[in-house]
């Protein structure tokens, strides 16, 4: 019911102000979309009405499989620009849940690992043409002095999440929504691409502080897993012996009985995270 209400109220503003006519069929296929998929989405409107001016979130969602990191990317419809996912924070909304909503919409899961690791301020990122053809790709067309063509600042959040556990949703704003290799991204718009670069910098240098990997792998994996995901982060091979040698002085590991069985010859042992330690 909640849903015609807001079209209604919609309606009622559209008669006063013929500009939001726009917003009021995005509305419209919103709706349908919450409706159809039990999804809610972030809707924007003509004037920014209920969202904090200048400031946006932008996610670089890492995933790990088959020794590959990944970021997940939306790809803007009917423009072929790629983009991290990001949203707007509402006026009486926290900035984490502001993050914390945007990985849901775009992951369905919730308690995610996120972290803010910097802040995009520079005003060489501001490229009003870029986001007026988004825009336009979307069935809108902007008003020269609309709201989201105007200079924003944007704070980044890194996130960790189990590959296997991720649906990636689009919505009617998208073309898709998608895992891709760090190492074969295609263009993104605007400083997306410094952002990827700056998370992970910023990933590298707490890998052992925030105890990446368990956020990354399965409840359960073999120390050779581990220490793939620590080479794939870094970029560099590592020494077995040594590398064991300092996970397990950390101590923050439960060897179980239960043995890898996934090939013939002497299978490595499971281990999984000790929370308590975490």
């Amino acid at each position: 019911m909640s849903h015609f209400v807001t079209i209604i109220e919609e309606l009622l503003l559209i008669t006063k102000n013929p500009a939001r006519y726009s917003d009021f069929f995005l509305l419209i296929a919103g709706k349908l979309f919450e409706m159809k998929n039990q999804q809610p989405i972030e809707v924007i409107t003509h004037d920014g009405e209920g969202l904090l001016p200048g400031l946006a979130i932008d996610a670089v969602i890492f995933g790990f499989q088959q020794n590959q990191l990944k970021i997940l990317l939306l790809e803007h419809s009917n423009t072929g620009l790629f983009a991290l996912p990001g949203g707007f924070i509402r006026n009486q909304e926290n900035l984490n849940d502001a993050a914390r909503r945007v990985l849901a919409q775009r992951t369905g899961l919730q308690n995610i690992y996120l972290e803010q690791f910097y802040v995009f301020g520079d005003c060489s990122r501001h490229n009003a043409e870029t986001l007026r053809k988004i825009m336009i790709g979307k069935g809108n067309i902007p008003t020269e002095n609309h709201w989201l063509l105007r200079r924003f600042v944007s704070v980044g959040y890194y996130a960790l999440i189990d590959f296997e556990k991720v649906v990636p949703v689009s919505d009617f704003l998208f073309d898709n929504c998608n895992w891709y290799d760090l190492e074969n991204l295609p263009d993104l718009i605007l400083d997306h691409r410094d952002m990827v670069d700056k998370a992970l910098e910023t990933l590298r240098a707490n890998l052992d502080s925030k105890l990446i990997g368990f956020n990354l792998l399965p409840e359960t994996f073999t120390m050779a897993d581990l220490q793939s995901l620590y080479e794939t982060i870094l970029g560099e091979k590592l020494r077995r012996t040594s590398f064991q040698r300092k996970i397990l002085s950390l101590e923050i590991l439960e060897r179980l009985d239960k043995k890898w069985t996934g090939e013939a010859h002497k299978a490595p042992y499971l281990y999984k995270f000790i929370k308590d330690q975490l």
